[in-house]
């Protein structure tokens, strides 16, 4: 059965369906990058609320800023903005349900003038962002904006037809500062620390270039909450699709599938009123630091740490490395040895506990989270997930072997061969960049580590850990991953 509000009542009982009118409901979110972990996530504590019946001015209206959106934007439409959320875990009988909490979804290209205007409603109180750890257009080596980029420059010429969010963003407030119409909240729901603050340093940066009377015109009227957001999202397969449709009979264009464990702690801080988010499970705290530094430190890091040795060896599933017992004990040891002492106490949090539920989670099999999914975008995510951690170790003086497997895992993951001789695509937008520094081996250390961006000051010119990395990546390359991970253990 397509599904479509029409069809609501016919569905299946195991189905749960919107317990109000999609129809009733007004958009007072909207929300830049649609695609499953926002629908997973953010959109799933908004649609809890409205299924209490509380938040009928909080629905969301979704918005496409790249030509690859069109497709949501066209699967959503074609099915009355409704979509299938499918849970999927070892248990069986786990949740499926319908979502209505996205009512609506522009897209940049149709009407940059209409997209300003919806920003600019006084109905929107919040714009959400979830557009990857590389949007910001914050320079990993400095913390500078990226002014020159071609998107950027574009916006600051042509103000009322911008590309980029940072144009959308400035024009919308300009226009409500004009009107006398209070300012949104921006939150970030992006997986890098500090998002509010990276959010905020980077409007506020567009904006002082653009028009200082309006850049400080924001600094005291828009706040931007910092956010740990937390849910395993795989990408949507056919095989998800036809799971869908033989067991609940639903032909979704586009259903969302993801683990059973949903986290969100959040500051605080919005301007112009919030749902009621509390009532369903969000965790609000006046800091963030300690929740943000914890999840990423240990599951985005340990991911990495997964990710590109477990593609190495030819797996292509996080549960397929983490049945893999070396690759098991190899991450917990990297959870245990070197990421559990750089972390502070984190309120109401076992870590005991937390990390043993991480390995639970990784070993998931039923959501089949892809090793791509994981591996995408690496010269983005090792800044943030695995440097931080890495330049600690450099300070303190502790061993280094563990991490520098990561890097070097990731630096012949960029050849492009796995070793069983299988080629792959490197999914990163810098990856032609990214291949040309480990095309030389002979120099492959210099030109690689001496990526600024990427790795800092610190990490190139600590000799301990460049040895580290050279005897890590010549191991990879002459004995393999399993050979490499038995003699890091002791095996």
């Amino acid at each position: 059965m397509k599904l479509s509000r029409q069809h609501l009542d016919s569905l299946a009982a195991d189905v749960a369906v919107p317990a109000y009118d999609p129809a009733s409901t007004r958009q007072g979110i909207a929300h830049i990058g649609v695609g499953g972990f926002h629908r997973a996530h953010q959109a799933i504590y908004t649609e809890a609320l409205l299924n209490q019946g509380e938040a009928r001015d909080w629905s969301i209206c979704g918005v496409g800023l790249r030509r690859e959106d069109r497709a949501m934007q066209e699967a959503l439409a074609g099915q009355d903005h409704l979509y299938t959320l499918l849970v999927l875990g070892d248990e069986p009988g786990l949740e499926v349900r319908v979502v209505g909490a996205i009512s609506g979804m522009l897209l940049a290209e149709d009407s940059p003038a209409a997209l300003i205007d919806k920003l600019a409603d006084p109905a929107i109180r919040i714009v959400s962002l979830t557009i990857t750890e590389g949007g910001y257009c914050i320079d990993d080596s400095s913390g500078e904006f990226m002014a020159d980029l071609p998107d950027i420059q574009h916006d600051l010429a042509h103000p009322d037809s911008p590309r980029s969010v940072f144009g959308f963003l400035c024009a919308a407030l300009a226009r409500r500062r004009a009107a006398g119409i209070p300012a949104f909240t921006l939150m970030s729901c992006d997986n890098l620390p500090h998002n509010g603050a990276v959010t905020r340093k980077a409007l506020l940066a567009f904006a002082h270039l653009a028009d200082h009377e309006l850049a400080t015109w924001i600094d005291g009227h828009v706040s931007f909450p910092n956010a740990m957001v937390d849910r395993i999202t795989p990408m949507t397969s056919d095989a998800h699709r036809l799971q869908l449709s033989a067991r609940h009979a639903i032909e979704d264009a586009w259903p969302v599938v993801c683990e059973p464990f949903v986290q969100w702690v959040l500051e605080d801080k919005f301007v112009n009123g919030r749902p009621a988010w509390e009532k369903v499970g969000v965790q609000f705290t006046d800091d963030v630091t300690p929740y943000e530094e914890m999840k990423i430190k240990l599951l985005n890091g340990s991911h990495l740490a997964l990710t590109y040795l477990g593609f190495l060896k030819g797996y292509r599933f996080v549960h397929e490395a983490m049945n893999d017992p070396l690759f098991q004990r190899y991450v917990r040891s990297f959870m245990e040895l070197d990421v559990t002492p750089q972390l502070a106490p984190v309120p109401g949090i076992d870590l005991d506990r937390y990390k043993d539920i991480l390995i639970e989670r990784f070993s998931n099999q039923a959501i089949a989270d892809q090793l791509e999914r994981v591996c995408s975008d690496g010269s983005s995510k090792f800044p943030k997930f695995i440097v931080p951690t890495l330049n600690r170790l450099i300070a303190d003086g502790r061993p280094l072997e563990r991490v520098a497997l990561v890097v070097a895992a990731w630096a012949l993951y960029l050849k492009g061969v796995d070793e069983n001789g299988t080629a792959y695509r490197i999914p990163d937008p810098r990856a032609e960049f990214c291949q040309a520094l480990v095309s030389d081996d002979d120099r492959l250390r210099e030109r690689l580590l001496g990526v600024e961006a990427i790795f800092g000051t610190a990490i190139p010119q600590s000799a301990a850990f460049v040895t580290a990395f050279e005897l890590c990546y010549d191991s990879l390359r002459k004995l393999g991953v399993s050979r490499t991970l038995q003699t890091l253990l002791g095996e």
